[in-house]
């Protein structure tokens, strides 16, 4: 059997798009474990979305470079790009709600202990915008350094000081593992501060995280709705909480301070 047997699409004699995106291993990926028709679009729903997950850690590194490297035109780029891949993470929520709650019922206890709340690239997500409050020490060595790293909203505040904008060691030097308390008056002040030139690119800097902070919300909405849609006030697979749960996360802004500051303006 030559190579191009074993890989269906890839030339000797140069890289072909098959070959190059992997497609023979990506496309064997999907592993139902029924033969129900719709397992399969909801193996590839979460597939995609993990996918997606991947890209949106992938630009909030390269986001919190730029914050802090005081690339304001760069960071302002890549948080709208982020935005838009939570758009559309958000738009597949459309695709996933054609399946009915009869049809999910059908394949439901083959899912056994899985869960999306196992989802652990999320959690990365989370703990990069911010969040400190995961229950119990982490066995996830990944999250546990991210824990230990500045959070988006830490970078920002270093690039608004160099922008001219200055901030105390005490804040910008905080412990990074500590959850960020908001309000404070000076964070508060130099935010206004960036918002008083409406056109400078530090306040747009600040609108598109605004824009980042919306999407998230908007996912974790949309997610709910859908999980109501197909399993009402159920459990979750797993015996994972469910709605109530995810009721919970809504209406938590990753940014509060970027919220608070509307309250002034």
């Amino acid at each position: 059997m030559t190579n191009a047997d074993e890989h269906p699409g890839e030339l000797t004699d140069g890289l072909t798009y098959g070959a190059y995106l992997r497609l023979d291993e990506l496309l064997s990926c999907q592993h139902p474990r029924t033969d129900e028709h719709d397992e399969l679009l909801f193996v590839i729903i979460h597939q995609v979305y993990e996918l997606w997950f991947k890209q949106i850690l992938h630009e909030l590194a390269l986001l919190q470079r730029r914050l802090e490297a005081g690339d304001g035109i760069g960071a302002l780029q890549t948080a709208r790009r982020i935005t838009k891949i939570l758009k559309t993470v958000v738009g597949q929520m459309d695709v996933l709600e054609t399946m009915t709650p009869r049809q999910f019922t059908r394949f439901r206890p083959e899912l056994g202990t899985s869960s999306g709340f196992q989802s652990f690239q999320f959690r990365w997500i989370e703990a990069t915008l911010g969040r400190r409050d995961f229950p119990g020490p982490t066995r996830d060595a990944t999250l546990g350094a991210i824990l230990r790293r500045r959070s988006v909203f830490d970078s920002l505040l270093r690039y608004l000081g160099t922008a001219g904008w200055k901030l105390p060691d005490e804040i910008l030097e905080r412990d990074p593992r500590a959850p960020w308390p908001g309000g404070d008056d000076l964070v508060l002040a130099v935010l206004a501060g960036a918002y008083a030139d409406e056109r400078g690119v530090p306040a747009g800097v600040c609108e598109a995280l605004v824009d980042l902070d919306e999407g998230v919300q908007e996912w974790r909405y949309r997610h709910v709705k859908m999980v109501e849609r197909v399993i009402g006030a159920k459990s979750g697979t797993g015996g994972s909480p469910g709605t109530a749960y995810l009721r919970s996360t809504l209406f938590h802004p990753s940014f509060p301070d970027l919220w608070a500051i509307r309250s002034r303006a």
